[in-house]
């Protein structure tokens, strides 16, 4: 029986198994669903399907740099436990060095380590660790010169937060310093010219509104809202902060300093935006009883 990508697809969705894995499965079952099912489950393969509803929120996020380039890969994992294992780090580790020669998070899940391509790696670890795990995101960013920083480093290159920042001119210190920086105050952006015009709409329409409740007149207003749009640059764009290593500056300034020009970065950080649903204790083993 032809094997088609839809029923390679339908298996894939039932049982969390790997592309490869599931073809097999299929092949060997001769096109059966069930059957197919069953192969997976007796190869632990399907393993993985009983982890994947389970929020994996923790992890780690590695950064590599390898001249002007660099990445950053978030891989999580369900506790914070298997973060600290040195088999789960290996493998991310593996998984960063090999998005060094991939555009993005999709290609990298079909990029190669050790024979194997990285989503059947994961679909692997999962199966023998027991929790569900996922290649969240990847980012890249290149420059004349790219230095990396990682906060709370579980080992060397990854940690809880990774930051890459991409500048001319300058000297590796002060890169270091401003990625120490931008992990510890998370910018949302290099400059005003990068933010979001929708998100910076929605702030000044908040401030009017904020102004508006004082009763003050609208030339009054209009005047208010200029210093408080520059002082809400200040707060979330980098080049605008305040500099933590010199609060008499700002980062822009301090790079002009240096003879540095900052022109990207990228921060991530585990877990970052992804929702945890708290159970209670009770309801916790209720559902460790059924499997």
């Amino acid at each position: 029986m032809a094997i088609t990508a839809s029923m390679v697809k339908e298996l894939r969705d039932s049982t969390g198994a790997g592309m490869m894995d599931a073809k097999k499965a299929l092949t060997e079952s001769n096109g059966d669903m069930e059957a197919a099912v069953d192969w997976l489950r007796t190869k632990g393969l399907a393993k993985a399907a009983k982890k994947s509803g389970r929020t994996a929120a923790e992890g780690l996020v590695a950064v590599k740099v390898e001249g002007g380039h660099g990445v950053a890969v978030e891989v999580n994992s369900e506790t914070d436990f298997v973060g600290k294992n040195a088999e789960f780090q290996s493998m991310v580790s593996n998984i960063a060095d090999a998005a060094l020669k991939v555009d993005d998070v999709e290609a990298l899940k079909a990029a190669e380590i050790n024979g194997k391509t990285v989503e059947t790696t994961l679909t692997d670890a999962i199966a023998k660790i027991g929790e569900n795990m996922s290649l969240r995101r990847m980012q890249s960013i290149d420059g004349e010169t790219v230095v990396s920083y990682v906060h709370n480093a579980a080992a060397p290159g990854m940690g809880k937060i990774g930051v890459l920042v991409a500048m001319n001119g300058g000297n590796e210190e002060f890169g270091k310093q401003v990625a120490m920086h931008i992990a510890a105050v998370n910018p949302a952006s290099l400059s005003e010219a990068d933010l979001d015009p929708a998100v910076v709409e929605k702030e000044k329409q908040v401030q009017i509104d904020i102004a508006r409740e004082s009763g003050k007149p609208e030339a009054v207003i209009e005047k208010m809202i200029v210093g408080r749009m520059q002082k809400y640059m200040s707060e979330v764009t980098l080049l605008n902060q305040s500099f933590v290593v010199n609060p008499d500056l700002s980062v822009g300034k301090a790079a002009e300093e240096v003879g540095a020009t900052i022109t990207g970065f990228v921060r991530l950080e585990v877990g970052e935006g992804i929702e945890v649903v708290k159970e209670d204790f009770a309801a916790e083993v209720a559902k460790a009883a059924k499997g």
